[in-house]
């Protein structure tokens, strides 16, 4: 799985942050704090403009100052009141067709999707996950965008502001509401979805007993049996059984079968296991070392634009390792025959075909960092772009000359590390890696939970969807308010690439410099002369760069929010995670909701 930005923990990320970024509290209060600074002056322009100075900056303070008394005095009764009524109007508005709609998708789904591919499970689960998400953000973006102004327009706002409620109430009431709508459609669609994926994917097998071939120990005495399963679902599996019978497929298509006897040549085959998984990483720290032996931060790159992967070249000394901290034999699955549980993504680059269909030899070594003792090589063969989980024995050699080394004894240090040194065996081939592609696996954690964070993550964008959307509708109309928080969303979804723009990390400068270049057909990678025009132009960028800067601190990333990925590429969504996203949501609803209610009192129906 792809991870660009390592996971920090929640206590870390929400008061410290990491390296280049403060932690999300601090930053919380100064955006909230810059944010009212300016609307405290534009709301002071406004007023001075109408009333003058002097009776502008008395309006300004006695709004600012009735307006935090009558948050005090916010009634949870009355909000609950007004979101009653905002469920029954997304009733009335007929918000059960988004599930119908739904339906219907799963509906003929099976007719576009494939099961025979690598990993059919990611594939549905994408699909399905994605195809709520658009359909749960449909609905809160209309009803949030729409809601207000339609009451605006039919004068029935005037029935609930005659009544003791307060502005902020109001804009509570409507977000609690729709969130409640939003919801329920999340919870049917995402039940509906799990059944959908695991009825689709079921299937089982029958042993094929023609294939079966006896397998003998140097005694002559049967050991076992190996042979095939009969195909369905578009592929077979190889099996091994012993000498009673029991036994489990091969891993094919991201799953197994495990094989019970039922009699003389008969089998019980089960249903797929593994299917839908949530694999618990523990990730380490990765650096390089070159083709020459010296040690480097990167490996080579390939000439691929995303530099997320760096390369190792095969049949030199370029080797990749990582640094594993707080090892121990609490991470075998089996106390009594403890094994070292790696799992290890590479991305093969190949520079000449070789044999087609073969994979790319490579080798493993575990070494004590502070001792240097360094076990044999371990032999595997790499699938490009595929996990291969590779559980290594706990008793091993080392290159020391020493016969029989443990891993958790001699291997680990006295402070819970261990490196993992892998390299490519073949001349001409490389090997790619980031640091999320070789992690220790700790026993998996439950599918079904890990999908409902993924729908907890899902939920988390729906609701800084809705309050954004009810903030802007007490200013504009909806359609408006449609368009504004459409165009929210996308630069959310973009927000780091507009980010990198107002830092200047972006290539061909920024947009004024960029329609230059367009315009005159030069390479962003080519300088600009330095002239008057190109010294306007940055000086023009410059100050725009500093507003998108400060918008971008305003902005949700919509793109980091969704755990979709997680679920597809089958593990488990971390606590951090959730925790951080519900945080930040929380804080949107509460910035927004502050916003919203001094943007409605500026109504003259809720004076």
């Amino acid at each position: 799985m792809v991870l660009e930005k390592p996971l920090l923990p929640y206590l870390q990320w929400l008061l410290y942050g990491g390296q280049t970024e403060f932690g999300a509290l601090p930053r919380f209060v100064l955006v909230v704090l810059c944010v009212s600074l300016a609307a405290l002056l534009v709301g002071y322009i406004i007023a001075a403009g109408r009333r003058g100075p002097l009776r502008g900056g008395d309006t300004t303070y006695h709004t600012v100052a009735n307006g935090l008394i009558e948050i005090l005095q916010t009634s949870p009764r009355r909000i609950w009141a007004l979101a009653r009524l905002a469920i029954k109007e997304s009733l009335r508005r007929r918000v059960i067709v988004a599930l119908g709609v739904y339906l219907l998708v799963l509906l003929f789904a099976n007719w576009f999707l494939s099961t025979n591919i690598q990993e059919p499970a990611r594939l549905y689960l994408s699909f399905v996950l994605t195809a709520c998400t658009y359909l749960v953000l449909g609905v809160a973006l209309l009803l949030s965008t729409f809601s207000l102004p339609a009451d605006f327009k039919s004068k029935t706002i005037y029935t609930v502001v005659t009544k003791p409620v307060r502005a902020g109430e109001i804009m509570l009431g409507r977000i609690i509401g729709f969130t409640i709508i939003a919801t329920v459609l999340l919870v049917i669609m995402g039940a509906c979805s799990y059944v959908f994926v695991i009825r689709s994917l079921y299937h089982t097998h029958q042993v094929d007993v023609a294939s079966l071939e006896r397998q003998t120990d140097p005694a002559g005495k049967v050991s076992g049996y190996k042979g095939y399963t009969t195909e369905n679902a578009h592929h077979r599996h190889a099996l091994s059984l012993d000498a009673d019978g029991n036994g489990e497929t091969e891993p094919l298509q991201g799953h197994t079968h495990v094989i019970e006897p039922l009699g003389e040549n008969r089998y019980r085959v089960s249903g797929p296991v593994g299917l839908v998984r949530a694999r618990v990483p523990q990730y380490g720290k990765l650096r390089f070392i070159d083709r020459s032996g010296a040690a480097k931060d990167t490996g080579i790159s390939v000439g691929s634009e995303w530099t997320y992967r760096s390369f190792i070249d095969g049949n030199t000394p370029a080797t990749a390792i990582w640094l594993f901290d707080n090892v121990g034999p609490e991470l075998s699955p089996d106390p009594e025959n403890p094994q070292f549980p790696l799992a290890l993504l590479v991305r093969v680059f190949r520079t000449h075909k070789g044999v087609i269909g073969r994979p790319i030899s490579g080798q493993i070594q575990l070494r004590n960092p502070e001792s240097g003792l360094t076990s044999d090589p371990i032999a595997f063969d790499a699938q490009d772009q595929q996990v291969a989980d590779y559980p290594i024995n706990n008793h091993l050699t080392a290159n020391s000359g020493r016969d029989d080394i443990e891993i958790y004894k001699d291997l680990v240090s006295e402070n819970g590390q261990i490196e993992v040194l892998v390299k490519c065996l073949e001349r001409g081939q490389y090997f790619g890696f980031a640091q999320a592609d070789a992690y220790l696996r700790h026993p998996d954690g439950s599918p079904v939970a890990s999908y409902a964070k993924v729908l907890v993550s899902i939920w988390v964008q729906a609701v800084i969807v809705i309050a954004v959307g009810v903030t802007i509708s007490t200013l504009v109309s909806g359609p408006v308010a449609l368009l504004f928080t459409v165009g929210f969303i996308i630069l959310g979804f973009w927000r780091q690439d507009f980010l990198d723009i107002a830092n200047g990390k972006s290539y061909g400068g920024g947009p004024a410099e960029s329609v230059y270049r367009i315009l005159t057909q030069m390479n962003v990678m080519v300088k600009l002369e330095d002239t008057i025009l190109t010294r306007l132009l940055k000086g023009f960028d410059w100050v725009v760069e500093k507003i998108m800067w400060a918008v971008a601190q305003t902005l949700p990333d919509f793109r980091a929010f969704s755990t979709v990925r997680y679920a597809a590429d089958g593990y488990n969504v971390p606590w951090d995670r959730v925790f951080q996203d519900t945080t930040t949501c929380l804080g949107y609803v509460i910035g927004l909701s502050l916003l919203g209610y001094f943007l409605l009192r500026t109504r003259e129906v809720a004076q």
